[in-house]
């Protein structure tokens, strides 16, 4: 078995480079690489082609860690980390005037604490037919995702430090890091964008114990449904991959409302309090958003501004726990609520408002150096686990050396600290904070 990994990954290696080697040889000849892009003609006019990508994004971080969190068993009260947020390659393109083909290879969140030289897996591997601008059909491992936008956030053009990640509801529960084995239809209908597709997910393979609070079901999972439609007020966006973009820097005149769902029978379970049996809920995942990016005048300076009101019902009282590339792993005696490092309940039954906003000053605020983009955001939330309100906050501004090619971004979060009372009652009794150094470079 090992000599087989051995064998596939020395494959992998060698056909990169042959694409790297294959990029370079072209590069003088081929015209559709004038606009920087490293994308292949396979037919005289370009109408059929394929295209490479690669993205890379390098926290520098300092956190504060929740009360009691431990590394390897000593107490960490503050971390200094870096790590690899996202690393990826994208290969994608048109091989015939009806047939698409998107695939995504990467790894996420590899810091100091992660396994050596394991962790890049494929997100997405799916193909689709081109019935019509206003239907396409695809299958494959796919982000087409109901519910919400940035269900399927656009990674490379993120406004903020990272995406609105409660919106990832299934991540690496019932899907792979919110990719799915999907049957899905896609189209844009005069101003109307919709997507609607058809799941199986994927059976849980670290369950959580069965208790009084909902978690996912272990039981094989029904299939899953979802859709998400947005009405497209001033210009179209392209909806040729999954993912919608965080900013445009004012380089398109965008005002979006969208709604979507996803549904799933008996997706949840937990035990009843006083009973011995197992109760089973539907995941029911609805929200309405809205999403603005427009320029404000000839020098180059936009406002971007996304937000919307989200109902997540995944049983009595569930709740998740997320830390970002975590820096601690577990915690002691002193432990809280939101358990070791960086983790807060991001996900729950309940409601969200979430927003953020962000102002780009002009095309040359720093001359030739680029320009700037400060940013805010808030998660607002009502859990059923906990007796107050879920509230996160971030601060930060990017530095558009070239676009989101070339950018540093910096950010502060602030998240909620949850403790049991005398009650046995969640209250948030204090807050923590985490600052973020980001280079982004996405080709």
């Amino acid at each position: 078995m090992k000599l087989l990994l051995t064998k596939t990954l020395n494959l992998c290696y060698l056909l990169f480079l042959y694409v790297i080697f294959l990029s370079s040889a072209t590069l003088a000849q081929n015209p559709l690489l004038e606009d920087g892009k490293i994308r292949f003609r396979l037919n005289e006019d370009g109408s059929h082609y394929v295209r490479l990508t690669f993205l890379n994004q390098v926290w520098v971080r300092y956190n504060q860690n929740n009360p009691g969190s431990t590394v390897n068993g000593e107490v960490e009260n503050n971390v200094f980390d870096i790590g690899l947020r996202r690393t990826r390659i994208q290969l994608f393109g048109q091989v015939t005037d009806q047939v698409f083909f998107y695939m995504q290879f990467g790894q996420n969140n590899f810091g100091y604490r992660s396994t050596r030289k394991f962790g890049a897996f494929f997100h997405d591997a799916l193909v689709e037919y081109h019935v019509s601008k206003g239907f396409q059909l695809g299958t494959g491992l796919t982000a087409y995702t109901g519910f919400a936008r940035h269900a399927s956030p656009s990674i490379g053009s993120l406004l903020a430090l990272d995406a609105p990640l409660f919106l990832q509801t299934t991540n690496d529960q019932s899907d792979q890091f919110i990719r799915k084995l999907s049957i899905y239809a896609k189209g844009q209908v005069g101003q109307l964008d919709y997507r609607v597709a058809l799941t199986k997910p994927l059976l849980i393979q670290n369950p959580a114990t069965l208790g009084a609070n909902s978690t996912f079901s272990t039981s094989p999972p029904s299939v899953q449904s979802q859709t998400y439609v947005k009405y497209q007020f001033l210009e179209h966006e392209s909806n040729r991959t999954p993912y919608h973009t965080g900013s445009y820097l004012g380089k398109k005149k965008v005002f979006n409302i969208g709604a979507g769902v996803t549904y799933q029978p008996n997706a949840m379970w937990h035990i009843e309090t006083g009973r011995t049996d197992t109760s089973r809920s539907d995941m029911v995942l609805w929200g309405i958003d809205a999403f603005f990016d427009h320029p404000l005048s000839e020098k180059g300076n936009a406002i971007t501004a996304y937000g919307g009101f989200f109902n997540t019902q995944l049983g009595p009282n569930y709740f998740r726990n997320v830390g970002v590339m975590n820096p601690a792993e577990a915690v002691n005696s002193n432990g809280t609520f939101g358990g070791a490092g960086n983790g807060f309940p991001m996900v729950g039954t309940g409601t969200t408002i979430y927003a953020q906003v962000g102002y780009l000053t002009g095309k040359d605020t720093f001359g030739k150096y680029g320009t700037l983009q400060p940013f805010g955001l808030i998660q607002y939330s009502n859990y059923e686990v906990l007796n107050d309100p879920m509230l996160m906050w971030a601060l930060g501004a990017n530095w558009l050396i070239d676009g989101h090619r070339s950018k540093l971004s910096l950010g502060y979060q602030n998240r909620p600290i949850f403790q049991a009372n005398n009650a046995g009652e969640f209250v948030n009794t204090e807050s923590k904070g985490m600052f973020v150094l980001q280079y982004q470079i996405n080709l």
